[in-house]
């Protein structure tokens, strides 16, 4: 039978800790909805915590007051993490506090609202509409017999997929067959927090996918194949990770460089639904948004795209070379 969490406010051993952090992974898991990765990562995030906890002293969990978060953070920068590793450690710290006070293990969360790790604001990169298209297309390169390889077929209609409806990684991942409505040109996805909504495809995801489902799925199935549109060769459901290899291995051979991933297709894809003149809130819903604030990034990288576009191609957006005269005319 489970401890009393109660214990957990008193002075820590290791196995308490263990224990507190296995609870609050079933938390993540149960109430959040969150998936095993990310619940990993916020258990990896967490880690130092204890370490600093064991190393200064702090004996408990209502000692982490605000003096001994600042010196925690200070620490892991002279530890040698970059801000915005910190950053994201602040994040987990700060949804496992409040699960502490939620639990009264805590009085209160004593990191402030905002101000804990100013960050360089970064705009993610995403790929032109040409890139992208080489990109989508490069499946179909590289075949000698110039006959497409099932496997190509597959993952043609994977890369139409993420890069038409905007997909996570993970959301592509888990799609079933049944998720989809090729007449209506519409997916249902479970997005983070297991939130349900409906995406739009285009004629190319449309094709690329029935073509899939026609002549290469079942011939990837077996008999312990369950109802996963995407299969590896062995018939089971394919892997975040090879996802993500395919995705740069395409990227590589359609000359775009290794540093494009699946999000950079979900980047695109958002920024050129913007560019089209989509409305900020129909792409917010269409992305799975929780709030249009996440969604406003794209404005700043489609304003940083024109702006570039602007002084790259207006003859008159450099500096003025002429000095200034005197000898303007009248009217």
């Amino acid at each position: 039978m489970p401890a009393p969490l109660s214990r957990y406010s008193h002075v820590m051993e290791q196995h308490d800790w263990r224990e507190l952090m296995h609870r609050f992974e079933q938390h993540l898991r149960a109430e959040r909805g969150l998936a095993d990765l990310t619940v990993r990562n916020y258990r990896t995030d967490l880690e130092p915590l204890f370490d600093f906890m064991l190393k200064n002293g702090v004996s408990d969990l209502k000692a982490l007051d605000r003096a001994a978060l600042r010196a925690y953070l200070a620490w892991l920068i002279e530890l040698g993490y970059v801000r915005r590793s910190v950053a994201r450690k602040v994040s987990a710290l700060r949804t496992l506090l409040r699960w502490l006070v939620r639990l009264k293990l805590i009085d209160a969360d004593p990191l402030p609202r905002r101000g804990v790790m100013k960050l360089d604001s970064r705009l993610p990169r995403f790929l032109s509409q040409n890139e992208a298209a080489k990109l989508v297309q490069a499946a179909d390169s590289g075949s000698r017999t110039g006959m497409t390889s099932p496997s190509r077929i597959r993952d043609r209609a994977l890369l139409e997929l993420i890069y038409g409806a905007g997909l996570r990684v993970s959301e592509a991942r888990d799609l079933d067959v049944a998720d989809l409505n090729l007449d209506a040109r519409e997916l249902r996805v479970v997005g983070k927090g297991s939130k349900q909504r409906v995406v739009l495809i285009g004629v190319p995801a449309r094709d690329a996918l029935s073509l899939y489902l026609r002549d290469v799925r079942s011939s990837l199935a077996s008999k312990d194949t369950d109802g996963a549109l995407f299969l590896n060769r062995f018939g089971g459901r394919l892997s975040q990770r090879s996802i993500q290899q395919k995705v740069r291995s395409y990227a590589t051979q359609a000359g775009l460089g290794g540093w494009v991933h699946p999000h950079t297709l979900r980047h695109s894809y958002a920024t050129h639904m913007l560019e089209g003149g989509a409305d900020l809130r129909v792409v917010q819903e269409l992305l799975g948004h929780a709030s249009p604030a996440t969604t406003q990034i794209y404005t700043h990288v489609t304003g940083a795209e024109a702006r570039r576009v602007y002084e790259a191609a207006h003859p008159r957006a450099g500096e003025d070379d002429d000095p200034p005269t005197d000898t303007a005319q009248a009217p």
